[in-house]
């Protein structure tokens, strides 16, 4: 299964979440916001597969963790949650390394299979 970089800043999401996606055999290591993921990747580039960041957080967003994420790793695979549908990334911008949007609220079955079909994608 994948290695994957959780930066959520909700506490119980992020408890949940990471909780999740462990029992469906994925090595999780969560963060609380977009700070921390930086120092996550910048100490240990290319340790992790998949970037799983909600997009509203304070300071380092998601988007901006994404984006930077991605120059560190080019081959990090990312995905986006986020509560607010209205949330976007801005017209004519690609998404770092194709990333996929997840919207809350969801099924954690959804998260799995959405986390299966980021991962199966060469």
């Amino acid at each position: 299964m994948a290695r994957i970089l959780l930066a959520e800043d909700d506490d119980s999401m992020r408890d949940f979440l990471a909780k999740a996606l462990n029992r469906a055999g994925h090595d999780v290591d969560a963060v609380a916001d977009g700070e921390e993921g930086l120092d996550a990747l910048g100490e240990a580039p290319g340790a992790y597969e998949l970037l799983l960041t909600d997009i509203v957080m304070p300071g380092v967003d998601g988007i901006e963790l994404a984006r930077r994420a991605a120059q560190i790793d080019t081959e990090l695979k990312i995905m986006f949650i986020t509560g607010f549908a209205a949330v976007a990334l801005n017209a004519g911008e690609a998404a770092p390394n194709q990333a996929k949007v997840l919207s809350k609220p969801f099924h954690l079955r959804d998260l799995v299979d959405e986390v299966a079909k980021v991962m199966a994608a060469a």
